[in-house]
């Protein structure tokens, strides 16, 4: 009888990096990705194949199947080390705003825009008119000047940031640092990211004063906090949650009122960026960046990601005379946005301009008829021609520090299998992944939130999945919900 070859026979059989490399077809993976690439790759099959041995994981005949397969191996460790991670995904989930996926997508006349203008040069910074050095601000300013202009909020100037936080710490720095800032108690939110309110406005420099209560807060709690180290008067809208009972609050009007009165400028951090009124869309109470502008508010930031709908930005407009003193900050130009993103929110706004709402894939989603979404949960169900799958109403939430608590009648394809977490896992390791969300042991696909182009991709991955389903029910391991 042969004895059993010991660890040290194993590890000697194992070929050197140079002896794997020579054995690949000559060309291939090297001359794809580079010789460094598949070098490393590997390296790590070979350690890989080492912490075995050394486990006692293999033996002879299962160490010869892995080098038989080693070629195959590097090949794949290849690809995977040398993709970007940041990939499109389909968003099922259900969540229209969704931050963890990147917010609003851009629609199809923005990535047009985008890839004219940053494909080659643009005039970012010259004025084509004078041909002289111009300035960057301009750009997407006098689109937002047409919009206000349009709803009543004439006169208010404009400049943009990289997103909603940076521009409440440059307002903050800019206006009150040294002196203090007014707000309630039941405005002093976190969002996401730990970023809190008390936090920014202390790097700012301004000094936090608290007035009323979590749940009620009044005008005069306002009046009496006033001193003469008073700088601003803030709003902080709660964009990620609600207080509901025995509450109170002032009113925007009668903030904008005691400001006048005191000489106190009134600041409001909007955060979510409706342009227009979406009320329409389905999505009541949340309230506009023209209707603050209308009543007056001195300085407004909001996001250009949210529900506005466009790229990651941060807006902030009002008086002119204070976004003025915004502008010649000195964090400004530290702050400012890139080509890439004015090109895609000039794109956006042109939208909005000539009322091409549909343009405008966060406010299509908002406006799609539920009786649409069934129709398409029909169809992919009858395409998987199986009992897994059942058509459920459900509820699409907006999402993404907007709206909170409002959400959208919709209807899902609910996939029931007693492996919902291994079987959600599968679905985000498609080539396109696909996120989902688990509900009562249940996978559901909302497809409020997918695009009708990405259907034929989600039939085709349903039918895999099917098959996917009877592999591993007829290998059962008992793994169950495990991922």
């Amino acid at each position: 009888m042969t004895p059993s070859p010991s660890r040290s026979d194993l590890f000697r059989r194992l070929p050197s990096v140079d002896e794997v490399l020579r054995s690949l077809p000559p060309d291939s993976l090297i001359g794809e990705y580079g010789r460094d690439s598949v070098t490393e790759a590997a390296r790590v099959a070979l350690d890989s194949i080492r912490d075995k041995i050394a486990a006692g994981a293999l033996d002879a005949r299962e160490l010869q199947e892995t080098l038989d397969g080693l070629p195959g191996q590097i090949s794949r460790l290849t690809r995977q080390m040398t993709q970007g991670s940041l990939r499109r995904v389909v968003n099922a989930s259900g969540v229209v705003i969704h931050t963890n996926l990147g917010r609003a997508p851009l629609s199809r006349v923005a990535l047009q825009k985008l890839a004219e203008c940053a494909g080659g040069y643009s005039n970012l910074e010259f004025d084509l008119e004078k041909g002289e050095r111009g300035c960057r601000d301009d750009h997407a300013t006098h689109l937002l000047a047409q919009i206000f202009a349009r709803q009543g909020a004439s006169g208010a100037a404009t400049i943009v940031v990289n997103n909603n936080a940076a521009a409440v710490f440059l307002a903050l720095a800019t206006l009150a640092k040294g002196g203090e800032v007014i707000v309630s108690r039941g405005e002093l939110v976190e969002i996401g990211g730990s970023f809190r309110i008390p936090d920014i406005m202390a790097e700012s420099g301004a000094v936090l004063r608290e007035v009323g209560t979590t749940n009620r807060t009044r005008i005069a709690d306002y009046e009496q906090a006033i001193t003469e180290d008073t700088r601003l008067l803030l709003r902080v809208h709660r964009s990620n949650f609600e207080i509901t009972g025995f509450t109170e609050q002032p009113s925007l009007a009668e903030l904008i009122d005691l400001g006048r009165q005191r000489g106190i400028p009134v600041m409001e951090d909007l955060g979510s960026g409706a342009m227009v009124d979406i009320s329409t869309f389905g999505v009541p109470g949340e309230p506009g960046l023209c209707d603050s502008l209308r009543a007056g508010i001195s300085v407004v930031t909001c996001s250009g990601d949210k529900l506005l709908g466009g790229p990651q930005a941060g807006l902030i407009s009002g008086r002119p005379d204070l976004i003025a003193r915004l502008r010649r900050h000195p964090l400004f130009r530290a702050l400012r946005v890139d080509k890439m993103c004015y090109a895609a929110l000039e794109a956006t706004l042109s939208s909005y301009l000539h009322e091409r709402y549909a343009e405008i894939p966060l406010l299509h989603m908002l406006a799609l008829p539920a009786a649409d979404i069934e129709r398409r949960c029909q169809s992919l169900a009858d395409a998987m021609d199986s009992s897994l799958a059942a058509i459920t109403p459900v509820r699409t939430m907006i999402g993404g520090g907007a709206a909170p608590g409002k959400s959208l009648p919709s209807f899902a394809l609910a996939l029931e299998t007693p492996r919902a977490t291994a079987l959600a896992r599968w679905l985000r390791h498609q080539p396109i992944p696909i996120l989902a969300r688990i509900e009562n042991g249940r996978v559901l696909l909302d497809l409020r939130t997918v695009a009708v182009d990405d259907d034929a991709y989600l039939a085709e991955r349903l039918i895999a999945l099917q098959l996917w389903l009877d592999h591993v029910g007829a290998a059962d391991t008992g793994e169950g919900n495990n991922d």
